[in-house]
């Protein structure tokens, strides 16, 4: 009779934006001697710090962090590459005798990584990209929603180069988003752990971090970047950096442009929480605050 093998333990903690889950996984994993794999897929890109409130060496607390900072922002980084590489330190850290805690709120890449997404093997339609370029950005999102109101969803209406792979796809396969991606087996046995806040405080917090982004330098650090990299997609399409460049390109005020910030991250929040949602392991706020002594 073969004997049956445990899977590796890795604890996942997941959920939106400004819900203190980078503090709460430092916290956890001084606990239980762990180690970060950041899920977050603007948080991969070098200099892309305040404008994606990434923890900086002093708010990591000696806590090893890994998946952060390891491209340019010019990269065209991807959920695939993310499973490969996000496994490898996986593997790394459970033979060094540690935990592996997975934290961030992009909810591709977690769902790729831990309940083993297959990722369709679909190649480029040039033809049909082109036609879509030519879409405004409401008819492009309205096309997604008609082909697949769940794919719509959990894509931002400006992320047009997430629109335009999801229609391409679906066309493609004939299939849904979901249904194209599929699920095998998880090779880990996974902790959820969900971090939220009742719709007044998350918004709150979603307010106060806007406000400390910009006391910290976000203006100055999205002028550096448009100085070194140019308008990049990675960098015009990402929140926080492209409200600041409509404010530098006279769009609007400077007001105008916080206030938006706050709501296309309230509105970013409102999609990771239907993503999350429909994860049926994740327990939510076991620990609202601090984790018990």
């Amino acid at each position: 009779m073969k004997k049956h093998l445990s899977k590796p333990k890795v604890i996942a903690i997941v959920g939106a934006t400004a819900s203190g889950k980078t503090a709460y996984a430092i916290e956890l994993a001084q606990k239980v001697n762990g180690e970060i794999i950041s899920a977050d897929s603007r948080l991969v890109y070098k200099g892309f710090d305040i404008g994606t409130a990434k923890p900086t060496k002093t708010e990591q607390d000696g806590i090893p962090h890994h998946m952060i900072d390891i491209v340019e922002p010019e990269f065209e980084f991807s959920a695939g590459l993310y499973k490969t590489q996000a496994k490898k330190i996986i593997e790394d850290i459970l033979s060094r005798g540690k935990t592996p805690i997975i934290a961030g709120g992009t909810g591709l890449y977690i769902d790729i990584l831990l309940k083993n997404y297959t990722l369709p093997q679909i190649e480029a339609n040039h033809e049909l990209r082109n036609e879509l370029k030519k879409l405004s950005k409401e008819d492009l999102y309205e096309t997604l929603l008609k082909l697949d109101p769940q794919a719509g969803e959990s894509i931002d209406i400006n992320d047009g180069k997430k629109v335009i792979r999801a229609i391409e796809i679906i066309k493609t396969s004939g299939k849904t988003l979901k249904e194209a991606r599929g699920i095998a087996d998880s090779e880990y046995d996974i902790k959820w752990l969900g971090r939220n806040f009742d719709r007044e405080t998350l918004y709150s917090r979603i307010n106060k971090r806007v406000d400390i982004m910009l006391e910290s330098g976000l203006i100055d650090e999205t002028k550096a970047l448009l100085s070194k990299h140019g308008r990049i997609p990675n960098l015009v399409n990402t929140i926080g950096y492209r409200e600041i460049i409509g404010f530098l390109d006279n769009n609007y005020s400077l007001d105008e442009a916080l206030e938006l910030l706050k709501k296309n991250t309230r509105n970013y929040a409102k999609r990771q929480l239907t993503w999350f949602r429909k994860n049926e392991n994740i327990t939510w706020n076991i620990y609202p605050e601090l984790l018990k002594k």
